[in-house]
């Protein structure tokens, strides 16, 4: 997995050939999915309906072991059809998430986990939906097709100066289009000051997940003098230190907790795969256990 996260830095995804993109995003999801079952991402698959006595031809696989037990007969259970649930992916690609003090920005990581996030998804038969989070407009319908998933994720590959960050509109527009309870995967550096309320007002109705993204000088010190600075998005100027941190903790991140959304912070200098992984897994065993 070093090896293939190594090759994603060293070649961010918008200078990779669409062949090269595509094959690095397949292992990335193999890696992703990697030793979990496949509750993961919670919410589809087979939805349990009743129990009935066995009958002859019925698979040993579909016991019901506890009823079973229970009462000394055989019975089998019985699933409703598959229950697919939609994946919105919310793909921050603003001004803020392309300025990086390394080479491996924060929009690359965006990209990179929504490619592998996508096609996890998909796998697992739940439609996804890339929707930008900047001022590029993508495909709002969740599909099954590749080819469509591909050709929404394609266009925000690349870097757009001067992109305002429109985070918290695209989920107000997004949240009412929404007939069915959906996963939302907002994957951003939080720099919309409107995100936080239109986040805890998705949660109402959506399993929202927040995947925060950090370049390593927004928490760490710089070791340099005095700088004037430009907020990439706002065009506002600032006075820094070098000897200071950029930004220091965000009350934000309290407050999406508190609303119950699950919450990752990732930086851009580490590798994003097996958190991730991590993350999902504690999620689905924490949606068991409800």
């Amino acid at each position: 997995m070093k090896a293939i996260e190594q090759k994603a830095k060293l070649r961010s995804p918008k200078r990779l050939p669409h062949a090269d993109f595509e094959l690095v995003a397949r292992r990335l999801a193999d890696e992703l999915a990697f030793g979990s079952d496949t509750s993961m991402f919670v919410g589809s698959g087979l939805e349990y309906a009743q129990s009935r006595p066995y009958e002859p031809g019925d698979s040993v696989r579909q016991l019901d072991w506890r009823l079973t037990a229970k009462t000394g007969k055989p019975f089998v259970k019985q699933y409703e059809t598959l229950r697919r649930i939609s994946i919105y992916l919310i793909v921050d690609t603003s001004s803020s998430m392309s300025v990086s003090s390394i080479p491996f920005s924060k929009q690359d990581m965006a990209i990179w986990i929504a490619s592998a996030l996508g096609l996890a998804g998909q796998r697992r038969l739940s439609p996804v939906a890339v929707v930008g989070g900047g001022e590029r407009e993508t495909r709002l319908e969740p599909s099954l097709s590749q080819g469509d998933f591909w050709q929404s994720l394609e266009p925000l590959r690349s870097r757009a100066r001067g992109e305002t960050t429109q985070m918290g509109s695209r989920l107000q527009s997004l949240e009412p289009r929404l007939q069915r309870s959906s996963i939302l995967f907002a994957i951003t550096d939080l720099h919309d000051p409107e995100i936080g309320t239109s986040l805890r007002h998705a949660a109402q109705k959506h399993d929202v997940v927040v995947l925060h993204l950090e370049d390593p000088a927004e928490r760490t010190r710089m070791r340099a003098g005095f700088f004037r600075g430009i907020e990439a998005e706002t065009g506002r100027m600032f006075l820094g230190g070098g000897l200071q941190r950029w930004r220091g903790e965000l009350p934000i991140v309290q407050e999406l907790i508190g609303a119950g959304i699950s919450y990752l912070h990732l930086r851009t200098d580490l590798p994003f795969i097996p958190p991730l992984r991590h993350f999902l897994a504690s999620r689905a065993m924490l949606m068991k256990g409800s």
